[in-house]
């Protein structure tokens, strides 16, 4: 471990993963909540277009990508709102033309390569300075701030928009900070894990969480927890085994998963024996048990 901590780069990256690993999994509960767990992946891949932009205009592709991600989290939403087209087709829309987007700006910019299309689809976290620290640590900061203040519409919002409607919620730019809050998250992690396998970091110990979870507030802090066990976890694996640390990251998270799958499966099948252990044998089994026990996010 004290080996690991010795080079500057991976100090570096263990903050940057960390900070990434915390992050992630907040707007990606409000996400899954939502029914929308594939829209950062959608705007990841709107940030390989931003990415491409960068390198075109000679611009950094960070800045570049945060604006274009941003731009198209807004566009999602319109598109599934106003032109009254479904979720997933206007994400298949959002997949399309990032991708296509990106390919071909790539392709037009003077200092890209393959190379450096990878560090960005799959994370280069060797690569990190100091710089991208500090962006990293403020866009961190701003996603906090963002679900910190609107946290409370927010849950309400993805529970039920008609509810929040009649609670006189502004759901339509509730809607919009959401997407946006997300493409920022996008952008945060794109460094660490890329912009195709952010939306893992962003789901997965969502998913995980709510296998043992009973309340959105626990849900979102265990998923925060297992999000930064992943990421430092999975990066400390890529630096002994000599792996993609994108990849380790992900597969360590659902890893977790399938412990919490199993564990989450042992709780409740226990809770259901002492139910019925206590109502004469007469108590509900495992596979006739309410919604809120078996591992959803109620509120």
């Amino acid at each position: 471990m004290i080996e690991m901590l010795q080079p500057d780069f991976m100090r570096r990256a263990l903050v940057a993963a960390a900070l990434v690993g915390l992050v992630a999994p907040v707007i990606g509960t409000f996400l899954v909540q939502r029914r929308l767990a594939l829209l950062g992946d959608g705007i990841g891949h709107v940030a390989l277009t931003g990415v491409a932009l960068g390198f075109l205009t000679n611009t950094a592709p960070v800045f570049t990508a945060l604006i274009v991600s941003a731009a198209g989290a807004v566009l999602i939403e319109l598109v599934r709102v106003r032109a009254r087209t479904s979720g997933d087709v206007a994400l298949a829309l959002l997949f399309y033309g990032g991708i296509a987007g990106g390919v071909l700006l790539i392709g037009l910019a003077p200092g890209a390569s393959t190379a450096t299309l990878t560090a960005y689809l799959f994370g280069s976290v060797s690569t990190v300075d100091v710089q991208d620290v500090y962006v990293v640590a403020g866009l961190a900061v701003l996603v906090l701030g963002v679900i910190g203040y609107f946290g409370r519409e927010l849950f309400v919002v993805c529970q039920d928009e008609d509810v929040a409607r009649a609670h006189g919620l502004p759901v339509r730019f509730l809607s919009l900070v959401i997407a946006v809050t997300a493409a920022l998250t996008v952008v945060l992690a794109m460094r660490v894990v890329g912009v195709l396998l952010v939306s893992a970091l962003m789901v997965v110990p969502v998913a995980a969480a709510q296998q043992l979870a009973r309340s959105f507030r626990v849900t979102i802090g265990l998923a925060m927890a297992i999000g930064v066990v992943a990421a430092l976890g999975g990066l400390s694996t890529a630096y002994y085994v000599d792996v993609a640390p994108g990849s380790a990251i992900v597969l360590l998270a659902l890893a977790v998963f399938g412990a919490a799958v199993a564990a989450g499966y042992a709780v409740r099948a226990l809770r259901a024996r002492r139910r019925g252990e206590r109502g004469g044998g007469r108590g509900a089994t495992v596979g006739t048990m309410p919604q809120s026990e078996r591992g959803s996010v109620s509120i």
